[in-house]
């Protein structure tokens, strides 16, 4: 789940893929829960009768290190950090990998939409897998790397230094200039060297080849990671539209 956008998927070993993926049109104008609510009224996968359900939303991400991490204050913090969630309720999620808490909103009413039609719900950063599986991915090689994901028009940006994070932030970028502006910004904030440090970029990435062609000006080393490749050509790769993360979550050990 985001802002404008709501898909459906679940493992089956009998489908073409092994996995069955399903995108939901998001009616604009209404909020999240009342299409939601649609949603258990015309999707095929909702009408199933599951009663287990993991939630990824894709939400402002506070990262609070574990040993600092006290969760009667998660709603203060998050407040200070963000403004305009004050309706919502905060959740948070741990990272144990990396030291460090993820606390992120939830709209009360979506959020009550979930929990009315499932018995066992969880939820979950949207960025969690995609932490995990560049996180394993950030021990090989010897020199620093910088990630960007890019999805629902906006990236986000992070790097690891063994087993904490060294940076992460998101920023709103729809058009190709805007991303290059922020990766360089933190970039240089870093203290990266432009010849021997690595840019890995994934997601639906804006005008590719112009990106491609103008990040490599700067950074050297800038890769665009290809699902096919990362993960084995694993079938759920070829299935058409499946975000990154989601084959993260999928397919990472």
């Amino acid at each position: 789940m985001s802002r404008n956008t709501l898909s459906f998927s679940v493992v089956d070993r009998e489908a073409e893929h092994q996995l069955i993926y399903e995108p939901y049109t998001v009616k604009s104008g209404v909020s999240m829960a009342a299409n939601l609510r649609q949603a258990f009224k015309e999707s095929t996968l909702l009408q199933r009768g599951y009663q287990k359900v993991r939630v990824y939303l894709d939400s402002p991400i506070l990262l609070v290190p574990i040993e600092e991490f006290h969760e009667e204050d998660i709603d203060v913090l998050y407040q200070h950090a963000f403004n305009s969630h004050n309706s919502d309720a905060i959740l948070y999620r741990v990272q144990p990998e990396l030291n460090a808490v993820a606390v992120f909103p939830i709209n009360k009413d979506l959020k009550m939409v979930v929990e009315d039609n499932f018995k066992d719900v969880r939820f979950t950063p949207i960025m969690q897998p995609m932490w995990h599986y560049l996180h394993h991915r950030s021990f090989t090689g010897i020199h620093r790397k910088l990630y960007v994901y890019f999805h629902d028009k906006k990236l986000d940006v992070f790097s690891f230094e063994k087993n904490r994070f060294k940076f992460f932030n998101s920023f709103n970028a729809e058009h190709a200039k805007d991303a290059l502006y922020f990766i360089l910004y933190v970039w240089k904030q870093l203290g990266f060297n432009q010849m021997q440090d690595e840019l890995h970029v994934s997601g639906n990435v804006p005008d590719k080849d112009w990106f491609l062609y103008n990040t490599k000006l700067y950074i050297k080393k800038t890769f665009i990671l290809n699902p096919a490749a990362e993960f084995n050509r694993a079938p759920i790769t070829e299935i058409k539209g499946l975000p990154f993360d989601l084959m993260a979550l999928y397919l990472s050990k």
